[in-house]
C-alpha cells in the first residue's frame, strides 16, 4: 500500500491486475473531524519505496474496507453515505498505522541497518572539524543520507527507540558533549563550536535542558 497526499508526484511503472485506487477530494472531508486528525498520518509523507508491505490476513481486512466504500458509492447513495464512507476511511487509515508499526518491527533487521548507519552519520558529523560551518545535523540531512524520507525516519525511530529524529540527534550532541567536557580541557564555547552551534549560549541550554546541568556543573562532577 503506498499513500500521497494531495500535491504529492505520484507515479505508477507497473500494471497492477487486482487492487483499488481511492482518491480523495479535500472538500469531501470538511466538517468533519477526520479533516484535521488526518494530519496526523505520517505516512502520507513516505515515500513511493516506503510502502506498507501488508501480510494476506492484513490483506483481507483492508480489501473489506474498500468493498463497503465501493458499495456506498455505487448501490447505496443516500444521507448516509458520506458518514460511512468517512468513518470507513478513517477505519483504514488507522489500520494502516496499526500495520505500520508492525512493519517497522518485522523488519527489525532492516531497521537496525538504518540505525547503524545513523550512528555513523551523527558520529562523523560531529566529528568533523568543519562541524561549525555545516551546523547541526537535521532530520532532512539524516533522511537524505539514509535515502528515506523525514517522515519514515521519525516513525521509524519512535517506533525502534521511542524518539522523534529531533531528540535522537540531540540525545547523540550530549553524549558528545558530556565527552568533550570530561576528557578535554576545551572550554564550554570551543566545545559547542567543535559541535555545530554558532552560539555557545544556544548549547549550554540545550545542555542544561537534557542534563539538568550546566555544561560547567557537570565537568565540576569529574573534579
Amino acid at each position: 500500500m503506498v499513500y500521497t497526499a494531495p500535491n504529492q508526484l505520484f507515479e505508477l511503472n507497473y500494471n497492477p491486475t487486482t487492487g483499488y485506487l481511492l482518491l480523495i477530494h479535500p472538500d469531501l472531508l470538511l466538517s468533519y473531524p477526520l479533516a484535521n486528525k488526518i494530519k496526523q498520518f505520517g505516512f502520507f509523507g513516505y515515500s513511493a519505496n516506503e510502502a506498507l508491505h501488508i501480510s494476506e490476513k492484513e490483506k483481507e481486512t483492508i480489501f473489506s474496507i474498500f468493498k463497503i466504500i465501493d458499495e456506498e458509492l455505487h448501490n447505496r447513495i443516500d444521507d448516509f453515505s458520506q458518514d460511512v464512507i468517512i468513518s470507513q476511511v478513517e477505519l483504514l487509515l488507522n489500520y494502516s498505522n496499526r500495520f505500520y508499526k508492525r512493519q517497522f518491527i518485522t523488519r527489525k533487521a532492516v531497521n537496525n541497518d538504518f540505525l547503524q548507519k545513523l550512528e555513523e552519520i551523527l558520529d562523523d558529523s560531529f566529528n568533523d572539524e568543519k562541524a561549525l560551518i555545516k551546523g547541526i545535523p537535521t532530520v532532512q540531512f539524516l533522511a537524505e543520507q539514509l535515502n528515506i524520507s523525514p517522515n519514515y525516519l521519525s516513525d521509524m525511530l519512535r517506533s525502534l527507540t521511542g524518539q522523534s529524529t529531533q531528540h535522537y540527534i540531540h540525545n547523540k550532541l550530549i553524549q558528545k558533549a558530556k565527552e568533550k567536557l570530561s576528557t578535554t580541557n576545551l572550554t564550554v564555547s570551543e566545545i559547542a563550536y567543535e559541535l555545530g552551534f554558532e552560539h555557545s549560549q544556544s548549547f549550554s541550554k540545550l545542555f542544561k535542558t537534557k542534563t539538568d546541568l550546566s555544561p560547567m556543573e557537570f565537568r565540576h562532577t569529574f573534579n
